[in-house]
């Protein structure tokens, strides 16, 4: 079944004889992809996420999710965040654009420990963002294997003509005159068979079935054939629970991310027990917070970066606080001139006085309760929205909010390609 690439906000459509060629903003994809669609959608309406919406009986539209997602048919639809312009740019430079960006947004959310070097990895944008992250998994397993696999010794209980270990004498007394030369023994066996040796495998199991890529697909069968003595995991859960950390399990810290993210297969609310292939979606508001957060921390050393800082409320009731307020972003500086700060996932325009640059009137309210419960209007408050080059390039004219002490509010852009540059201070 052939891959499609889309962005935020696309249509999908059912295919149909003399159809459009799919485009970044508009994919046609088979009836039985469609549906699939379509019941994941009314999977997701029940828990409240929003991650398609029905544009009628033949066409959905997408809403603010990235990542892949896999049909019953095997159809593949990646799904990338939308930050450029159309006019003029290349679909395929476009792609590789966006996909290196959430790649880069991926490794900082989940904390991968993303590392590419060398002309061999001149293309790696090329690949899907699915490709990517087998790519990634299959590396970090490689260099995990040609250091060592970590041994464990486990408890053995078998019957044998010989004694080793233990004998266990009340089986052994209770055994018919026939069996008296069985022994029942219990011994410790020092093998590969650990909880995150079974993970791994698991993982290689489901990336061989996956990987379309032909150096990745070789790679897993080289892995898998070297790694055959190795069983699967019978309870993944449990064994997540049970992966160790340490000094002597240092060499799988690199690899555990990969593993989990592809055993877990992220997706916005739990849909077990149903077929998802290996489908993993990002909501880009969550990803963008992270990352501006992750630069902020590098960018401004002097000062503490908390996420989700959820102190105050705004309500009591029934003599208990009530309403949490939980700004994106709250910077605590030395000088006690603390700033609040709210990532935005959407594109402004800075000419559109008349449309008040697309701000929401929403938006700016809630900056203003920021701004009197956390810092009590004597520093400013900031809204992030991702950097355009032509209609986004430079930050707002301060917004000064009414009845305070020259309390105000700054909207400034964040450059994806130049985060490095990015400083409030």
């Amino acid at each position: 079944m052939p891959d499609f690439t889309v962005r935020e906000y696309a249509f999908i459509s059912i295919a149909y004889e003399g159809c459009p060629k799919s485009t970044l903003d508009h994919a046609y994809i088979s009836e039985s992809a469609f549906e699939h669609l379509c019941e994941l959608a009314a999977s997701f309406s029940k828990h409240g996420a929003k991650v398609f919406e029905l544009a009628g009986r033949r066409k959905i539209k997408l809403d603010q999710y990235v990542g892949v997602i896999e049909t019953k048919c095997g159809t593949r639809i990646e799904i990338l965040p939308k930050y450029m312009e159309m006019s003029g740019t290349d679909d395929q430079s476009i792609i590789q654009q966006e996909r290196r960006l959430l790649q880069k947004m991926l490794s900082v959310s989940l904390h991968l420990p993303y590392r590419e070097a060398g002309a061999a990895n001149l293309n790696r944008f090329k690949q899907s963002l699915h490709e990517w992250i087998i790519s990634q998994f299959l590396a970090s397993f490689e260099r995990l294997v040609q250091r060592g696999l970590r041994f464990d010794y486990n408890r053995v209980q078998e019957e044998q003509k010989f004694l080793r270990g233990q004998l266990q004498h009340v089986k052994y007394m209770r055994q018919s005159p026939s069996k008296r030369h069985i022994f029942p023994i219990e011994h410790d066996v020092y093998e590969v068979n650990r909880p995150e040796n079974r993970l791994i495998r698991t993982a290689l199991e489901i990336v061989c079935k996956k990987a379309k890529d032909a150096s990745n697909w070789k790679l897993a069968q080289e892995l898998r054939l070297m790694t055959g003595e190795i069983p699967r995991s019978q309870n993944i859960r449990q064994d997540l629970r049970q992966w160790q950390s340490g000094r002597l399990l240092a060499l799988y810290d690199e690899i555990k991310p990969w593993t989990e993210l592809i055993l877990g297969e992220y997706m916005p609310v739990s849909t077990s027990g149903e077929w998802r292939g290996m489908s993993l979606l990002f909501p880009m508001e969550k990803l963008f917070e992270h990352y501006v957060a992750y630069h902020l921390r590098r960018n401004l050393p002097e000062c503490k970066v908390k996420t989700q800082h959820a102190m105050e409320h705004i309500c009591k009731h029934q003599n208990s606080n009530i309403f949490k307020l939980k700004p994106d972003i709250f910077i605590e500086r030395s000088d006690d001139k603390n700033i609040v700060m709210d990532t935005k996932w959407k594109l402004i325009d800075q000419s559109d006085r008349s449309g008040r640059y697309g701000l929401k009137d929403s938006d700016i309210q809630q900056m203003f309760a920021y701004s009197h419960f956390y810092l009590e209007h004597e520093s400013e408050v900031i809204l992030i929205y991702p950097y355009r080059v032509e209609k986004f390039n430079r930050p707002l004219d301060e917004f000064e909010f009414r009845q305070t002490d020259g309390a105000k509010l700054r909207v400034v852009p964040f450059n994806l390609d130049e985060p490095e540059n990015f400083k409030i201070l």
